[in-house]
């Protein structure tokens, strides 16, 4: 027997929500990242043909999908486009449960993808890994503020690949957007364990807040 698996992009799963409503329906939010395969409502002939049929759906967080293309360029010499990677993408989802020693095929299709995109590609990849976070971090306005951060927070290892911060003459402090990229995600915990033993006041910058839009 054959099994069809059909994939979407997790910011723009509208084919998912309409079997989950019966009929097509607009989605509230939509990532557009995956430009081939990002609609906000899906058509009502394709809703047809996919409910009729009814099946396997997954979706794929943008940040893996951005992982798989990364890898099928240097490891294949592949350049695919975000919704070209979209079916082998799915492949490293553990939720897919492939029968061990059946054949499967992915369809990698599409390679309609400019180069300079794979800034925000390396990017997004990297935060689904966990090799790159963002802080907003209250600086002392005085000599050697940043410096004391350097020296006293950030590991051996880590690397500041983002620092935005405009110095306010009024102000005894001041706030700055620092990203900071890791050898290795479990890294993270002994970046935040110094991060809550020093005097600064650091907050996390989580994916879903507006302001990781800025960086994104």
């Amino acid at each position: 027997a054959t099994r069809v698996v059909g994939v979407e992009p997790a910011g723009a799963a509208s084919m998912a929500a309409a079997l989950a409503a019966g009929g097509p329906v607009d989605l509230d939010e939509l990532d557009g990242f995956v430009d081939g395969a990002a609609v906000r409502r899906v058509g009502r002939h394709t809703y047809a043909v996919v409910a009729a049929h009814r099946p396997d759906l997954v979706t794929v967080p943008e940040g893996l999908l951005c992982v798989e293309m990364l890898d099928l360029y240097q490891s294949d010499g592949i350049i695919a486009e975000p919704a070209g990677a979209l079916a082998s993408a799915a492949l490293r989802l553990t939720a897919l449960d492939l029968v061990p020693g059946s054949t499967v095929v992915a369809i990698v299709s599409g390679g309609n993808n400019d180069v300079s995109r794979y800034a925000e590609v390396v990017e997004r990849a990297l935060v689904h890994e966990g090799l790159k976070h963002y802080f907003l971090v209250e600086f002392r306005q005085e000599p050697g503020a940043l410096r004391r951060f350097l020296d006293e927070v950030l590991g051996p290892d880590d690397d500041i690949a983002l620092f935005e911060y405009v110095k306010r003459s009024n102000r005894e402090t001041g706030p700055a957007l620092v990203g900071i990229e890791l050898q290795d995600p479990a890294d993270l915990v002994g970046l935040l364990a110094r991060m809550d033993a020093s005097p600064l006041r650091v907050e996390p910058v989580s994916p879903d807040s507006p302001l990781f839009r800025f960086v994104q």
